[in-house]
C-alpha cells in the first residue's frame, strides 16, 4: 500500500512540530486524524466503530484537501467570495414582506385559504367591511359614561374628525365620497327629484347618539338641500322626512307635474323611515335647536340616558338601521329590569367602503378621469383619510381640554393595524448595527492578547463576524431572488440568529487556530473543527428544511429562510474564513501584532531568565546554555524522562512554560478541563443536577397543560400608543367583531329556500352572535326578498278585488307596486316564453309556506335589486353575480322582466360581541365550523368569513400543526445525527436532551404569561436547531475521545465550552438587542422568548447532557487495547525512495558540522521563537515504546564496527525532532540501550554519542568472547546529517540538514552491497 496515501502522523515539511496536534492525535484520534485509527484497528491495536471512523476519514481528506486548496489560493478565494456575496446582496433589493395577517397565518392548502380564494376570485376582495371605530372612557375606572356631558362629548369629536378632508391626485375626498351608505332609487324624468334624494341619504354610522336628536347632526348634509317651494333649507337635524315627502307631492300635484311618489312613500315604508329625529329626547333640552316634537324639549330634567340606550339605538331607518346595545355600550350593569344602570365605555362605528367598492363607485365618474383611476390608488385615499381621522381626533383632544380632562378617547382603523404590521415587519437597522456592533467588540476582546500580540487573533476574528453578517445578508438577498416572501418573523429573527450561530462557528475555527503553531495549518485545522461544523450545521439546516412542510406561511417562510442563511454561513465557515486564516497566517510567521499589523513594527520577544527552572515539558521560550558538563542537570532531566507521567499528554502545564504559557492568562478550556469538569463529575453535583433536571422537566410538563393560545391583537402595537389603548378598552369591554356566513355556488337556491332558511336561523343558537329585540336575528338577503314580494302579493290581492287589474291588463287606477306584482306573476322562467298571463289567476309570488316562486325566482331577484335598493343595500348580501337592473315604470307596458344568472355568492351579516380571549373565540369558531360542516352535508356550501376566522384560525390547528412540525425537525435530527455519529444511541440522547429543553420552554412560557401562538412555534423550531448545534458539538467531541465516560467528558468539554459558551454569549447580545423595539409584540415573543431558549439550551447542554454522557454515554469510537487512555504509538510504513527522495527536512538545533562520536564540543546555544514547540513526542519509533527518548545532537555518525562494544549514550538537553524514521530507530536503540547498559560502560558528557544500529530484521548474536561478523544478513543504517543554521532578522531560526543515509546488505560470504539515499 503507498504510504502517501494514507494521512499519517504529519512530517515536519519544513517547520517546527506541533504539541498540540501530536497530543490529540493519541487521546482524541479520530477527531485529529481518522485514518490513524482506522490503521489501529486494522493491526490489533484497537477496536471500535469502523464504519464510524471510516467515514470521518472521508469527511477529513476531503476537508484537509479543500483547506489546502483555499491556503494556496486565500486571495483568489476572498476575492471571489466577496463578488459571489455582493451579487446575492443586491437581492435584497428586491424583497417583499407581507404584513397583512392573512399573509402571514392563513393554512397553504387549508379550508381557510381555499375559502379565501373563493371570496377574492367572485367578488373581487377579500374583505367585506372597512371600519373606523371610536371609543370613550372616562378617566376614573369606577365613572359611568352614562349621562349627557359624556354623549355630547362624544358628539363634538365624531364631529369634528368626520369632516375631515384628504386632497389626494388633485382632487379633495371626504367621508361622503367613501363611507357606506343606502342606496337610492332611480327615477325616469325630474333628475333633480333623485339628486335631492342622493344627498339627503347620509352615511351608514353606528353611534349610540342615534337614541337623540343630536344624533342628526352627523349626518349632515355638508351643504344644506334647497327644495323648491319650500322656505328652508334641509339638514338632518331639522328634517322631518314625512312632513316633507307630503309638502313635495302636494305641491307638485298643484302644478300639475306627473311623478310617481308612490315609489319614493314605498321606499320610505318599507324602510321605516318617517320623522328622522325630530322626535327623539335631546341630551340639551334647552338649546334652542332642539325640535318642539321632541319628548323632553325644555325639560328641567337631564335624559334618562341609560334607559333610552337600554336595547340599544335606532338609526333614520328603523327597520335596518337597529344598532345593538352591545355594539354601541361596554362594561354594562344592569338593575333587575335589565335597564342599563352604569356603563364604561361608548363606542361610534364610522361604515366606510371596501377599496374595491370605492373602486367601482368611482370607476365612471368624471372625478377620477384624469389620474388612471385603479384599485390601489383607492385603497391609497381610503388609508390617508383614516389617518387624517385618527389625527383631527388627537388634535382635537390637544385643544379641548374640557374633553381631554374627563375622559379618553381611542382611534382605531384596519389602516391602522395594516400600518402597525408592516412598520413591525420591516427589520429595525439600528437593532441590526448595535448587535452586530456589539458582537464584534465582543469577538475583539475575547480573541485579543495583550501580552502576546503576535498570536492574537482579534482582527481574524472581526472579519469573520462581518463574514457572518455578509453571509447572512447574501442569503436573505438569495431567498428574495427566489421570490421567498418575508415577514415579521424572518426580519426580525433571522438575522440575530444567523449571526449568532454563525459566529460559534468562527469561534471553534478560531479556537483552532489559536492551539496549533504551524504555517501550513489551515488544512489541519479544517481537518479537526470541519467536521464538527458540518455536523452540527447539517443537523441545524436539516431540521429547519424538514419544518418547511408546515402549511403556515410565517412558520414555512422562516424556517425556510434560516435553513438557506445556515447552508450560506456554513459555506462561508468552511470556505471563506479558512482563507482569512491563511492571509493572517503571514502576518504571524511575519512577527507583526495582531492589531494595526502594518502601523507597528515586527514584535520582538523579550528573552526570559536563563536560570529558569525547565524540564522536558517547560523547555519553549528558554535559552540553551553552553554547559557541557552539568552532569546533575542531565542526571535530574534522566530521572523525570525515566519516571513518565501517568498521562503525560494530559500532565497539567508549568506556570512558567509548556502550552499555557502561549495562552491567554484565562481560557475557557484551561477553565473547563481543571475546574468545570471536575466539579460536574462529582457524584454529588451529578446527583443534584440531575434531580433538578428531572424535577423542571416535570414541573414544565405539568404548567405545560395550562399554557394558552393566542397572540392579542394588542401585541400587535406599541404599549403607550392611542392604538394599544384602544384594543385594550374594546378587547375588555366590547369583543365585537363582525362575521359573514357566505353560500356558495352549485346550490340551486331557488329550489333550496328553506334550506338556507334553516341555515340562517341555527346561528340563534351560536353563543356570542347578538340578537334583535325579539331574541331571534336580524333578517338576511332572502327574508328580506321574500318579504318585497310578500308586499306586492299582498297589494295586488288587494287591488285584483277592488278591480283595477285583470288577467288580462291593468287600469289606470292601479298602483305602481300592483302593477310591478303584475308583471312578476306572470314571468315564467323560461328565456324562449318569458311571459305567460294564464299564471296571473294560478301563480303567487310566495306560497304559503313562504317559499317564493322557484321558477322565476331570478327575474324576481332582478326587480327586488333594483326596486327596493334600499333593502337589498342593507342586507349587505354582496350576491354574485350581480343581479340585473330592472327598473319598474307604471306606464311601459313590456311584460318581460330580465333573467339574472344564478347566484355563486351570497353572505349573511352577523355581529358578535364578548369575545375577550383566545379560548372563547376558539369555542365560537369551532361551534361555527360544527355548524358549516352540518349543513354542507345537508347539501349547502358554505363557509364563514370574518376577522375572527382570518386571525385566530390558526389555533383550531396550531397545536397539531406544531407537534408534526417538531415531530417532523426531531425525526430529521435524530436521522442526521444518527448518520454523521453512526450512533443512535448518540442521536437519542440528543433528541432526548433537546426534547426535555422544549418541554421546559413550555413550561417557562406559562409562567412568563406568553401565549402559544405562530411566533413561538417558530422560536420553539429555532430552539430545536439551536440546541441540535450545540449538544452536536459536545457528543462529538465526547464519540471521538479515548477512555473511560469520565475522561471523554473531560476532554470534550475542553474542547466545546469556549466556542458553545462564546456562540450563546453573542447570540444572546444580539438577541438583547430586539428589547430596544417599541413593540411589545417584539420584546415578549422575540426577544423573552429566544433569551429564554437560550438560557435553557445553555443549561442542559454545558449542565445536564455532559453528566448524561459521563452515566449513559456510548462508547467511545475507538477503544485502545493496549492503553486505556490513549493509542498505541503509531507506526510508520516503509517509505519508497522515489518518494522520498530530495526532500529537506528542518529540524530544531544548533548550527554544526558532522563530528565524530568521540567529540567532546558543545553547541552554540540559539534562542527559540515562542512558536517553536521542541517537547513534541515521537510517533515514529518502530518499536512503538510508550515514551521515546529525543537525540539532542547535530550530528549524527553510526560506524559500521562490529568489533567494538556499544557505548551508552548521553543525552544533552537539547531535544530536537528530525522526524526520520531511520533517527528514531537508533534513539529507540539508544533507549533499549539506556535502560540494560552493559557492563563496564563508561558515562560520557559529549554532545555526541555512539550506539549500534538498529534493524529492521532480528540480528544474530554476537559470538562468544569476540564481536565477529553476523551470520544472517542484516541492514546497516549510517546515517550522516550536515546542519545548516541561518537567522534572519525577523527573528526566526532557519534550520537546513541534510541526511545521507548509507545502506548496506551483508550476507554471508558475499560481497557487501551498498545503498545511497539523500534525502
Amino acid at each position: 500500500m503507498d504510504r502517501d496515501s494514507l494521512p499519517r502522523v504529519p512530517d515536519t515539511h519544513g517547520d517546527v512540530v506541533d504539541e498540540k496536534l501530536f497530543s490529540d492525535l493519541y487521546i482524541r484520534t479520530s477527531w485529529v486524524d481518522a485514518q490513524v485509527a482506522l490503521d489501529q484497528i486494522d493491526k490489533g491495536k484497537a477496536r471500535g466503530n469502523r464504519t464510524a471512523i471510516y467515514l470521518r476519514s472521508v469527511f477529513q481528506s476531503h476537508l484537509e484537501t479543500l483547506g489546502s486548496s483555499v491556503q494556496k489560493h486565500a486571495g483568489k478565494v476572498l476575492f471571489v467570495a466577496i463578488l459571489v456575496l455582493s451579487t446575492f446582496c443586491v437581492g435584497l433589493k428586491s424583497a417583499q414582506i407581507h404584513s397583512k395577517v392573512h399573509q402571514l397565518w392563513i393554512q397553504e392548502g387549508g379550508r381557510l385559504e381555499s375559502e379565501l380564494a373563493y371570496t377574492q376570485k367572485t367578488i373581487g376582495e377579500d374583505e367585506s367591511s372597512t371600519h373606523q371605530l371610536i371609543i370613550q372612557t372616562a378617566h376614573d375606572p369606577n365613572a359611568s359614561v352614562l349621562h349627557p356631558q359624556a354623549l355630547l362629548s362624544h358628539l363634538e369629536v365624531l364631529v369634528k374628525a368626520t369632516a375631515v378632508k384628504v386632497h389626494m391626485y388633485d382632487t379633495e375626498w371626504g367621508l361622503r365620497d367613501m363611507c357606506n351608505s343606502p342606496t337610492t332609487p332611480s327615477f325616469e324624468g325630474h333628475y333633480y327629484i333623485e339628486q335631492i334624494l342622493k344627498h339627503l341619504i347620509p352615511c351608514s354610522i353606528i353611534t349610540p347618539l342615534d337614541c337623540f336628536w343630536e344624533g342628526s347632526q352627523l349626518l349632515g348634509p355638508e351643504t344644506p338641500v334647497y327644495i323648491p317651494g319650500l322656505n328652508q333649507r334641509l339638514m338632518w337635524s331639522t328634517l322631518n322626512p314625512s312632513a316633507v315627502m307630503q309638502f313635495m307631492k302636494q305641491q307638485m300635484s298643484d302644478q300639475k307635474i306627473s311623478f310617481d311618489f308612490d315609489t319614493v312613500e314605498q321606499y320610505m315604508k318599507r324602510a321605516a323611515i318617517s320623522t328622522g329625529y325630530m322626535e327623539k329626547p335631546c341630551l340639551n333640552p334647552q338649546h334652542p335647536l332642539c325640535p318642539d316634537t321632541a319628548p323632553n324639549k325644555n325639560s328641567r330634567q337631564p335624559p334618562d340616558v341609560g334607559a333610552i340606550l337600554s336595547g340599544g339605538c335606532y338609526g333614520y331607518a328603523a327597520k335596518h338601521m337597529h344598532w345593538p346595545e352591545q355594539l354601541i355600550v361596554g362594561g354594562a350593569q344592569r338593575n333587575r329590569s335589565g335597564h342599563l344602570k352604569k356603563a364604561k365605555a361608548l363606542q361610534s362605528v364610522v361604515q366606510l367602503m371596501t377599496e374595491k367598492e370605492m373602486y367601482d363607485q368611482w370607476q365612471d365618474h368624471y372625478k377620477v378621469h384624469h389620474i388612471g383611476w385603479t384599485q390601489q390608488k383607492a385603497a391609497e385615499v381610503l388609508n390617508a383619510w383614516q389617518r387624517n381621522f385618527s389625527r383631527e381626533v388627537e388634535q382635537l383632544l390637544r385643544k379641548q381640554s374640557r374633553i381631554a380632562a374627563n375622559y379618553d378617547i381611542y382611534v382605531f382603523s384596519s389602516a391602522t393595524l395594516d400600518d402597525i404590521l408592516a412598520k413591525f415587519s420591516h427589520p429595525s437597522a439600528v437593532s441590526i448595527v448595535i448587535g452586530v456592533a456589539a458582537t464584534v467588540l465582543y469577538a475583539f476582546c475575547t480573541l485579543l492578547r495583550w501580552r502576546d500580540p503576535v498570536r492574537g487573533q482579534s482582527s481574524v476574528g472581526v472579519a469573520g463576524v462581518l463574514l457572518m453578517c455578509f453571509s447572512t445578508a447574501a442569503g436573505l438577498g438569495l431567498c428574495a431572488l427566489l421570490g421567498i416572501v418575508f415577514n415579521a418573523a424572518s426580519t426580525q429573527v433571522v438575522p440575530f440568529l444567523a449571526l449568532g450561530l454563525g459566529v460559534d462557528h468562527i469561534f471553534m475555527l478560531t479556537a483552532a487556530y489559536a492551539e496549533s503553531n504551524r504555517k501550513e495549518q489551515t488544512k489541519l485545522i479544517l481537518k479537526k473543527v470541519g467536521p464538527s461544523i458540518l455536523f452540527s450545521a447539517c443537523s441545524t439546516a436539516g431540521s429547519f428544511f424538514a419544518a418547511v412542510f408546515i402549511p403556515v406561511p410565517a412558520l414555512k417562510v422562516f424556517c425556510l429562510q434560516a435553513a438557506i442563511v445556515m447552508c450560506f454561513n456554513l459555506a462561508a465557515a468552511l470556505l471563506v474564513f479558512p482563507a482569512m486564516i491563511s492571509l493572517d497566517l503571514r502576518r504571524r510567521t511575519a512577527g507583526r501584532a495582531d492589531i494595526f499589523c502594518c502601523c507597528f513594527p515586527i514584535w520582538k520577544e523579550q528573552p526570559k531568565s536563563p536560570q529558569l527552572a525547565m524540564n522536558n515539558n517547560g523547555m519553549r521560550g528558554g535559552r540553551h546554555l553552553k554547559n557541557c558538563n552539568n552532569n546533575r542537570t542531565a542526571q535530574l532531566q534522566q530521572q523525570q524522562q525515566q519516571q513518565p507521567a501517568q498521562n503525560p499528554l494530559l500532565e497539567p502545564r508549568t506556570a512558567g512554560g509548556g502550552a499555557g504559557s502561549s495562552l491567554p492568562a484565562f481560557s475557557l478550556a484551561r477553565f473547563a478541563y481543571r475546574y468545570y469538569t471536575p466539579f460536574l463529575m462529582r457524584s454529588w453535583v451529578k446527583f443534584l443536577a440531575v434531580m433538578g433536571f428531572l424535577c423542571a422537566v416535570i414541573f414544565s410538563l405539568y404548567e405545560a397543560t395550562a399554557l394558552q393560545d393566542g397572540l392579542d391583537i394588542i401585541d400587535l402595537v406599541p404599549k403607550h400608543s392611542n392604538e394599544h389603548k384602544f384594543l385594550d378598552a374594546q378587547t375588555r369591554l366590547f369583543g365585537f367583531y363582525s362575521m359573514y356566513a357566505v353560500t356558495q355556488g352549485n346550490f340551486e337556491y331557488p329550489t333550496q329556500q328553506q334550506l338556507l332558511c334553516d341555515y340562517h336561523e341555527a346561528f340563534v343558537r351560536v353563543p356570542h352572535v347578538i340578537k334583535n329585540d325579539n331574541g331571534g336575528l336580524p333578517d338576511f338577503w332572502l327574508l328580506l326578498f321574500r318579504d318585497w314580494l310578500s308586499n306586492l302579493q299582498r297589494i295586488f290581492d288587494e287591488e285584483v278585488r277592488d278591480g283595477r287589474l285583470t288577467k288580462e291588463n291593468w287600469y289606470p287606477n292601479a298602483s305602481s307596486d300592483a302593477i310591478l306584482a303584475y308583471k312578476l306573476i306572470v314571468q315564467t322562467g323560461y328565456v324562449d316564453n318569458p311571459v305567460d298571463k294564464n299564471l296571473v289567476e294560478t301563480n303567487r309570488l310566495v306560497n304559503s309556506e313562504g317559499i317564493i316562486n322557484p321558477k322565476a325566482f331570478y327575474n324576481y331577484l332582478s326587480a327586488w335589486a333594483t326596486n327596493d335598493v334600499f333593502a337589498y343595500g342593507a342586507s349587505q348580501g354582496k350576491l354574485y353575480p350581480e343581479p340585473r337592473q330592472y327598473y319598474h315604470a307604471p306606464n311601459e307596458y313590456d311584460l318581460k322582466i330580465p333573467k339574472s344568472l344564478p347566484l355563486v355568492y351570497a353572505q349573511m351579516p352577523f355581529y358578535l360581541h364578548g369575545l375577550t380571549d383566545t379560548s372563547e373565540i376558539k369555542t365560537l369558531i369551532g361551534h361555527i365550523r360544527d355548524l358549516s360542516v352540518k349543513y354542507e352535508g345537508f347539501g349547502l356550501p358554505n363557509y364563514p368569513s370574518g376577522i375572527p376566522f382570518i386571525f385566530w384560525e390558526q389555533y383550531m390547528t396550531l397545536r397539531s400543526s406544531l407537534a408534526l412540525i417538531l415531530a417532523c425537525a426531531l425525526l430529521a435530527a435524530l436521522v442526521l445525527v444518527s448518520l454523521l455519529l453512526l450512533s443512535v444511541w448518540a442521536a437519542v440522547l440528543v433528541i432526548f436532551t433537546v426534547l426535555a429543553s422544549l418541554a421546559q420552554i413550555f413550561g417557562a412560557m406559562t409562567l412568563l404569561g406568553i401565549k402559544l401562538s405562530a411566533i413561538p412555534a417558530v422560536i420553539l423550531i429555532l430552539g430545536v436547531g439551536m440546541m441540535l448545534c450545540f449538544n452536536v458539538h459536545i457528543s462529538l467531541g465526547f464519540m471521538t475521545s479515548v477512555g473511560n465516560r469520565q475522561r471523554r467528558v473531560h476532554l470534550a468539554m475542553q474542547l466545546s465550552l469556549g466556542p458553545l459558551v462564546h456562540g450563546m454569549l453573542t447570540s444572546g447580545m444580539a438577541v438583547f438587542m430586539l428589547s430596544t423595539s417599541p413593540f411589545e409584540f417584539v420584546i415578549r415573543h422575540f426577544c423573552w422568548l429566544l433569551l429564554l431558549v437560550l438560557c435553557v439550551g445553555a443549561c442542559n447542554s454545558l449542565l445536564v447532557f455532559p453528566i448524561l454522557l459521563s452515566m449513559l454515554g456510548p462508547e467511545a469510537e475507538l477503544v485502545p487495547l493496549e492503553h486505556p487512555d490513549r493509542i498505541s504509538t503509531p507506526s510508520p510504513l516503509p517509505m519508497r525512495s522515489s518518494k522520498r527522495a530530495n526532500k529537506s527536512f528542518v529540524v530544531n538545533g544548533s548550527r554544526g558540522s558532522s563530528r565524530s562520536s568521540g567529540s567532546n564540543n558543545c553547541h552554540k546555544a540559539h534562542h527559540y521563537h515562542k512558536d517553536v514547540n521542541i517537547n513534541d513526542p515521537s510517533l515514529t519509533t518502530i518499536t512503538e515504546e510508550p515514551q521515546s527518548w529525543k537525540s539532542s545532537n547535530s550530528s549524527i555518525q553510526m560506524h559500521n564496527d562490529w568489533s567494538a562494544p556499544p557505548t551508552p549514550p548521553t543525552h544533552s538537553h537539547h531535544p530536537h525532532h528530525l522526524n526520520n524514521h531511520y533517527m528514531n530507530n537508533i534513539n529507540n536503540y539508544q533507549q533499549r540501550n539506556e535502560r540494560e547498559p552493559p557492563h563496564g560502560a563508561a558515562s560520557s558528557s559529549n554532545c555526541g554519542y555512539a550506539g549500534p544500529p538498529p534493524s529492521y530484521h532480528k540480528a544474530a548474536q554476537p559470538m562468544p568472547g569476540g564481536y565477529g561478523p553476523p551470520e544472517l544478513q542484516s541492514i546497516v543504517v549510517q546515517p550522516e546529517v550536515t546542519v545548516e543554521t541561518t537567522h534572519s532578522d525577523s527573528n526566526t531560526t532557519k534550520v537546513t540538514a541534510t541526511a545521507n543515509i548509507k545502506v548496506e546488505l551483508v550476507t554471508p560470504g558475499r560481497a557487501v552491497r551498498s545503498y545511497n539515499f539523500t534525502s
